[in-house]
Formats: C-alpha cells, sequence, structure tokens
C-alpha cells in the first residue's frame, strides 16, 4: 500500500514535487467545482457532483504527490463516485424513472462496467485507459436514449463523450510520448477531463432548469 508508484511519463522519483504539472493542474477540478457550484443553486445533485468533482480534484492530487497504493485509491473512488452520482441523475430526472428504477438503473453500472472494461483491456493500445473506456460509450448511450425527448441534453451529452474520448487518447500516449517531451500528456487529461465534468454538470443543470 505505501509502496511508490511510477505511473507516469513525468515522475521520475519518489519524491513529493517529482510530478509538479500532473499535480498543479488538478486545480482545474477545484474551478470547474466552484464555477458549476453557483450555477447549481438549488439542484442538490448538481451540488452533490460539484462537490465529488472537488475531492476528485484533491484524490488526484493527492496521488500525483504521493504516489502509492492508498493514495491511487482516493484518485479513482471519487470518480466512481462521480459517475454513479451522474447517472442516477440522468437516470431520475433525465429518463424520468420513478420508484426504484433509477437506483437499480445506476448500480447497473457496476455489472456493466465488469462486463466491458475486460473487452477494452484486450485492447493492448489503450493500457490502463481501459479501465475508463466503457464511460464515454454509456454516455452516448444515455444520448441516444433521450435523443427525443429532450435533443439538446443529447447533444451535450454527445460533447461531453467526445471531450472524454480526446482526454483518454492524452491519458493514453503519456508514456510513448516520455522520450520527446518528458512531461507527458498526463495533464491534459486533467484539464480535458475538468472541462468535461464540468461541462457534464452544466448538461444536467440545463436540462432541469429548463424543464
Amino acid at each position: 500500500m505505501w509502496e511508490p508508484i511510477d505511473a507516469y511519463c513525468e515522475r521520475m522519483s519518489a519524491a513529493y514535487w517529482a510530478e509538479p504539472v500532473n499535480a498543479l493542474t488538478n486545480f482545474a477540478f477545484l474551478l470547474a467545482a466552484l464555477i458549476l457550484w453557483t450555477r447549481s443553486a438549488g439542484l442538490p445533485l448538481a451540488r452533490a457532483l460539484c462537490s465529488m468533482l472537488a475531492v476528485i480534484g484533491v484524490g488526484s492530487w493527492l496521488f500525483h504527490t504521493h504516489a502509492n497504493g492508498l493514495t491511487a485509491a482516493l484518485d479513482v473512488a471519487p470518480i466512481l463516485g462521480f459517475i454513479l452520482i451522474y447517472c442516477f441523475a440522468v437516470n431520475r430526472d433525465v429518463l424520468n424513472l420513478g420508484g426504484w428504477r433509477p437506483w437499480a438503473a445506476t448500480l447497473g453500472f457496476i455489472p456493466y462496467a465488469a462486463l466491458t472494461v475486460p473487452l477494452f483491456a484486450r485492447i493492448e493500445a489503450l493500457g490502463s485507459s481501459a479501465g475508463y473506456a466503457p464511460v464515454p460509450v454509456l454516455i452516448l448511450v444515455y444520448a441516444a436514449l433521450v435523443r427525443r425527448r429532450a435533443p439538446a441534453t443529447a447533444r451535450g451529452l454527445a460533447v461531453g463523450a467526445a471531450i472524454l474520448i480526446v482526454s483518454l487518447f492524452f491519458r493514453t500516449i503519456d508514456g510513448a510520448v516520455c522520450p520527446r517531451f518528458p512531461p507527458g500528456t498526463h495533464f491534459l487529461w486533467h484539464l480535458l477531463n475538468a472541462l468535461m465534468l464540468g461541462w457534464m454538470i452544466e448538461v444536467y443543470c440545463r436540462h432541469r432548469l429548463a424543464g
């Protein structure tokens, strides 16, 4: 748990500031959360998403300054939390599922990920990004499901999926660019993810406010 992890191009030692760019770009998550906090007034789930977005930034900061097994878990867990909250928000407030159904549909993400992550893992070029690859696919499925009842929301979801795909591209090529660009490209994963997650909250807020 406490063994140092060297997972990204920028890290050259176990020192606190071994990944300065990867660490500092986590402030983008905090900035996005702050901007969307005002926008989400009166929308409890949106506020929960903003809070989780800030926690994502803190967890990622801890991992990129204290890279070990514990901080790796603190890095990943808030991302899963954000996904589950967002799925519930879409299931309840966009798909208009009632009663127990939004909860069941949200929990369905777990077997969905368990089935699809191994499939993406077969694509060797994806590397560790295979764990995130099912997410843009799911967003596009949601976009398709709501395209008739809420076309603007569907377009917003599709834009979010597109940003995430680009973000995953830069996460995936981090190791490959090391010889020519020592800082790597993982920091772009942070910046684009902050943009994408903030945008996803904005899409949800727009849908709720329009309704």
